[in-house]
């Protein structure tokens, strides 16, 4: 999909921007005062992204699958279409009207 900007801004894409394991294993913050433990918030941003990489496999599966049952369907469309044959004998109103 094509990005557009306007007035140095991403717009009208319609879609949020994804995370990815690799941004997230990465991501430093800045130091505070009285902040966090930055181990226990590496183990828990590792935590995220192995399972962002996880839903990103299944994602990536399932699109697959899905694309995969389209064309069988399709195919199973085609040859049902050649099977059917259109009737031998139209009933025509034969009224006056």
């Amino acid at each position: 999909m094509a990005q557009v900007y306007r007035g140095g801004q991403l717009y009208g894409t319609g879609h949020p921007a994804r995370l990815t394991p690799h941004e997230v294993r990465t991501r430093e913050f800045d130091p505070r005062r009285r902040g966090a433990d930055p181990d226990q918030v590496r183990e828990f941003q590792l935590q995220v992204a192995d399972e962002l990489n996880d839903l990103h496999q299944e994602v990536r599966m399932l699109s697959q699958e899905n694309d995969r049952l389209k064309r069988a369907l399709r195919d199973w469309q085609t040859m049902h279409a050649r099977e059917c044959r259109p009737p031998q004998e139209y009933h025509t109103n034969e009224g006056r009207w």
